[in-house]
């Protein structure tokens, strides 16, 4: 593979001719090169006229590698063929390296030029490229390119260092300018120039002489300074090209070779992307997120720039406008910044009503929405970077999850919010700095389980977590938010004016019509089934259980009525008997036959749901075999034994339909290590979950975790 090398463009605020003389003391040896041992002039060819010289050279070094591998190489000194091409006409001076030693094996090709800066004539920049390809080295082709990559990258840092501390020496010795070349024709007008000044104001001589003669040389001068203009607005453009102070100042330390990945990712873009190029900072990003491998990055940003541009998302927070309902109840919002200088935002999760917004917005909304607090972020870390001064490429999320139950776990809630981590993880990689997630209950492995696995390792490693006032103490919030800038609900001073979320209307729920074309696939009508349960006939589910300790998961709506949910387990196969009861679709699986206790018996006691409650809950199996889920209509209460009804009442009471009612629900089997999850990322974390989860399978009495959601 071949390993390129691109630098950025670096400025010395010193005059071209001061910078040769400087880079001219380089030789024949370089102390501050502990690794260049020496060189040696091979040839050495000058112009005519003095402006132009090309000098080659042979280099030594004595590269810092492994004793063993020298000795199987056969060789203690590499050879290096050095041509120095100095053009002081158009103040240039451009140097190819080639490698001598084993160049039938490796090629190392290089490339460095120094110019006329094009804004400052008084300044001079410099650029570098390379290329290395190992083709075979005795077996140690990966072992050699960590060698010759990392002396590179050391060598590159080092060689800036080494002008810088020539010009100082320069200084100390009291050469502060060097003149500019100039042609002898020039020279000796310049001379008669002078001379003729001097007559004339020795023997009064007319001025139309000097005029003519200052006319000429008026013209020789403009003309050579319009063609070094011209020439360096060819070699350097500033548009086209990135300063490393400027790499230094706003996006932050970068080795060499993480500059250049920056560079080359940069130049593809501007040659073969048709559109707006992205900004420095985002190109930045999706090369740290992919290690700085360009390939990688190069596609992954490309699949981002297509989704950009088809979802007009450079546009959105001047076209995006929140619907009211969530401007009064998503939990979160933006508020000061932590102690690096990141933007701070805040997420109250516990307090916000994840399904109620699904049902209200749709999915849609809901994605676009975070969409405009991400586009808001990076807005705000540009602000902060000019603010501060300093590379501000990221913020800190402060996630509160006091308040998070089951209900938080609806399944259409937990699919939309697992397709925005999808889409935000494949557009905004590297954007959060910090995510801070405090009063964490026992609830919450149980949705670390559903979104761990969508989360990149990378992000996964900046997550903090913290169980109950843990997040108080030292080693808490303190260590990464001011003291001032602490909300107030979570024990701080700070007025903080996030919204505090609570439960959704439902009366501001959309009906299956509103929904758009994309949110059809998360409704509960399209993932959820629905049936009308009837007097006698329940609706019974069946879930076949191969491995004991798997965990029955399930999610209901009672749409209408009152129900009676109970779990039963049974050794024997049921036989599906369906009842359709004055339009009644329930399923009923437990024979009529079939004895409470001997042919089946109840793993959990029943409980009752009133109409329009949600219910989220979890069994933890104790043996394999066939679990039933039930749900059958609650009947009235019987009437008092002294109370006749009336002829009128039973007659009416026989026209009526049966009393029935309907529920919408969702189940899942779960393996008990997915349920579970992985509890590495809450090492920090003091919920009891995995010991409860623990006891559970373990104990004689299965339990029962149920949460009910009014």
């Amino acid at each position: 593979m071949v390993q390129k090398y691109q630098s950025p463009l670096r400025v010395y605020k010193h005059p071209f001719e001061l910078v040769m003389a400087a880079y001219e003391r380089r030789f024949p040896t370089c102390p501050l090169i502990p690794m260049f041992v020496g060189s040696d002039i091979i040839s050495e060819v000058h112009g005519d006229d003095g402006a132009t010289r090309v000098i080659e050279r042979r280099c030594k070094l004595d590269v810092d590698a492994p004793r063993l591998l020298k000795r199987i190489a056969g060789v203690d000194l590499l050879y290096f063929i050095q041509k120095n091409s100095l053009d002081l006409r158009e103040r240039m001076l451009r140097i190819e390296v080639h490698n001598e030693t084993f160049s039938n094996r490796v090629i190392v090709h290089e490339l460095c030029s120094y110019s006329v800066h094009p804004e400052n004539e008084d300044w001079t920049c410099f650029e570098q490229s390379a290329s290395l390809d190992i083709k075979s080295f005795f077996g140690f082709e990966s072992m050699a390119e960590k060698i010759a990559v990392k002396q590179y990258a050391s060598s590159i840092k080092k060689g800036k260092e080494i002008i810088e501390y020539h010009l100082k020496e320069l200084h100390r010795e009291g050469v502060t300018h060097i003149p500019r070349w100039a042609p002898p024709a020039m020279v000796s007008q310049l001379n008669t120039w002078a001379n003729v000044q001097s007559c004339c104001v020795r023997h009064s001589y007319s001025y139309g002489v000097l005029t003519e003669l200052g006319t000429v040389m008026t013209c020789l001068i403009f003309y050579n300074c319009s063609a070094l203009r011209g020439t360096l607005c060819v070699l350097v453009c500033p548009a086209d090209k990135l300063e490393a102070d400027y790499i230094r100042h706003y996006l932050g330390d970068l080795t060499p070779l993480q500059e250049s990945c920056l560079i080359q990712l940069r130049l593809w873009l501007q040659e073969t992307h048709k559109g707006k190029i992205p900004k420095d900072e985002h190109i930045l990003r999706f090369l740290r997120a992919r290690d700085f491998n360009v390939d990688k990055a190069r596609d992954f940003l490309c699949q981002s720039l297509t989704w950009r541009k088809q979802h007009q998302v450079d546009y959105l927070l001047e076209t995006w406008a929140p619907p009211q309902v969530l401007l009064e109840y998503y939990s979160g919002g933006w508020h000061h910044d932590d102690r690096d200088g990141r933007p701070l935002y805040i997420l109250r999760l516990g307090q916000m009503d994840t399904k109620g917004l699904v049902r209200a917005v749709g999915q849609e909304s809901l994605l676009r929405h975070v969409l405009s607090i991400n586009e808001e972020g990076l807005r705000r870390c540009g602000e902060n970077t000019k603010l501060f001064r300093r590379p501000v490429s990221c913020w800190t999320c402060l996630v509160d999850l006091e308040g998070l139950s089951m209900r938080h776990l609806w399944r259409p809630a937990v699919r939309a919010l697992l397709r925005i981590i999808e889409v935000v993880e494949a557009n905004y990689p590297e954007t959060l700095g910090r995510l801070l997630i405090v009063r964490a209950p026992r609830v919450f492995p149980v949705l670390w389980t559903f979104i761990s696995p969508f989360i990149d390792e990378n992000t996964r490693k900046k997550f903090l977590i913290y169980a109950g006032n843990d997040y108080r103490g030292p080693g808490g919030l303190v260590d990464y938010i001011d003291c001032e800038v602490i909300p107030d609900f979570l024990g701080g001073d700070c007025v903080c004016q996030v919204p505090e979320g609570g439960l959704v209307p439902k009366n501001l729920y959309k009906t299956l019509e509103d929904i758009g074309i994309e949110d059809i696939r998360l409704w509960p009508e399209t993932i959820y089934q629905s049936v009308s349960i009837a007097k006698g006939a329940p609706h019974e589910v069946l879930v076949e259980v191969i491995d004991a300790s798997s965990v029955i998961t399930w999610d209901f709506d009672v749409c209408k009525g009152d129900v009676i949910f109970s779990i039963f387990h049974s050794k024997c196969v049921p036989q599906p008997l369906r009842k359709d009861l004055q339009g009644a679709n329930s399923v009923q699986l437990i024979d009529r036959s079939w004895q409470l206790g001997k042919d089946y018996i109840a793993v959990e006691s029943p409980l009752t749901c009133k109409e329009g409650e949600s219910v989220q809950g979890s069994h933890v199996t104790r043996w394999a075999g066939f679990y039933l889920l039930q749900w059958k209509l609650q009947s009235a209460p019987p009437c008092a034994a002294s109370y006749r009804p009336r002829m009128d009442e039973v007659l009416a009471s026989l026209q009526v339909l049966p009393p029935r009612c309907r529920i919408m629900y969702y189940t899942e089997l779960l393996a008990s290590h997915d349920f579970r999850g992985s509890m590495t990322s809450l090492e920090s974390s003091h919920s009891g979950f995995s010991m409860l989860s623990a006891t559970t399978t373990s104990s004689e009495q299965s339990c029962c975790s149920s949460t009910v959601s009014r």
